[in-house]
């Protein structure tokens, strides 16, 4: 059996690195205080505030308790690997082996997190998924997109809302729109913001032809409540319609749809899923919300490609990436150039390896 003490010192090094550059003592100390702050008497009466510092508490306790798994698991690992090399032990060593592989993906996450410097990074993600060149393809392209992000989502324990995802004319989706909230949520799905182009037989086509098909996807941040945007009742348009969503028997029987068009910026924003009307018009003005914030921040600081990356047709040469399923199985991101052939994964959630490998990339400069 091998000694693992060379891989489990340089895991070591790694791990003090990371509480450096995660400012964990820093971080300590501040969930210290907000949880002082948590028992005082009437600071529950204030539910705005008080749901704001208890998302920075979770947030801080995220990392924390990452930083300290991790250091448990090396004591562990570390322990393990002496008791295996002295007593010859197989099974202790096969053990520490193990804990090994599991602390370096641990510190790979911490390494991970500390790219998200961004201000909204930390907080969730409003998604746009819209079909683009391809006909009825691309309405079925953006339904197996839309299905792949929410299976991210849930391979990584992320709470999904869809706001509005209404059904094609015959296959697939007209388009989707949906939250994602969880820890890092905007900074991981930021990389994702962009065009994505299929090839594949058509399912549509009875001679089944090959056919390239494009859907765009954009990645908002969800702002907090202390980030003013300003929005006049005169510059607004509501419309509301029956909707076609799958909300249930009273979503399709009654106007609950909400469209809001912003008329300055002729900005729309429509949201069905919800029964309520008053529930699917706060949602939307949550969307205009944040669109307008990165409209504001690209005409004031030109940052646009800092928050979502450049809008771009979905078409011919504008992809991130490409999804290859006939006449052969293969991913590529254009970006970063990995791929992989295991394309049913992926189109089930399967997203860290593009999405890691670009936001390295990213933080590599």
């Amino acid at each position: 059996m091998d000694d693992l003490t060379p891989q489990l010192e340089a895991l070591s090094a790694r791990l003090a690195e990371a509480e450096g550059y995660l400012h964990l003592a820093d971080k300590r100390t501040q969930l210290t205080k907000l949880e002082a702050e948590f028992a005082q008497p009437g600071f529950w009466d204030d539910q705005s505030k008080a749901s704001k510092l208890s998302k920075q508490a979770s947030d801080l306790r995220v990392d924390i308790e990452a930083y300290d798994k991790a250091a448990a698991l090396l004591e562990e690992a570390t322990v393990a690997n002496e008791l295996a090399l002295a007593d010859s032990d197989e099974a202790l060593y096969s053990e520490a082996a193990a804990a090994t592989t599991q602390l370096s993906e641990q510190i790979d996450a911490l390494e991970l997190a500390s790219w998200f410097t961004g201000e909204l990074d930390g907080g969730d993600a409003i998604i746009s998924v819209n079909p683009g060149q391809g006909g009825l393809e691309a309405q079925d392209w953006a339904d197996m997109l839309f299905k792949m992000y929410v299976g991210y989502a849930r391979r990584r324990g992320w709470k999904v809302e869809v706001l509005d995802a209404p059904a094609g004319e015959v296959i697939g989706i007209d388009h989707a729109t949906f939250i994602v909230s969880g820890h890092n949520a905007y900074g991981m799905l930021a990389a994702e913001q962009g065009v994505h182009r299929l090839v594949r037989k058509s399912p549509t086509d009875e001679q089944h032809r090959r056919q390239t098909t494009f859907a765009s996807v954009e990645v908002l941040p969800v702002l907090p409540e202390d980030i003013e945007i300003e929005i006049k009742e005169a510059d607004l348009r509501i419309d509301v319609f029956r909707s076609s969503g799958p909300g249930g028997q009273s979503v399709n029987t009654t106007d609950s749809a909400v469209r809001i068009t912003h008329l300055p910026t002729n900005t729309v924003v429509t949201c069905q899923n919800e029964k309520s009307q008053l529930q699917n018009k706060e949602s939307a003005m949550k969307i205009l919300r944040s669109r307008l914030y990165e409209q504001e921040q690209a005409r004031r600081e030109a940052e646009l490609e800092a928050l979502r990356g450049p809008r771009q047709e979905a078409s011919w040469a504008n992809q991130i990436r490409n999804y290859v399923l006939d006449p052969y199985q293969r991913i590529k991101d254009v970006r970063t150039e990995v791929e992989t052939g295991n394309v049913d994964a992926v189109l089930d959630g399967d997203l860290d390896q593009f999405i890691v490998a670009y936001l390295r990339m990213k933080a590599a400069g």
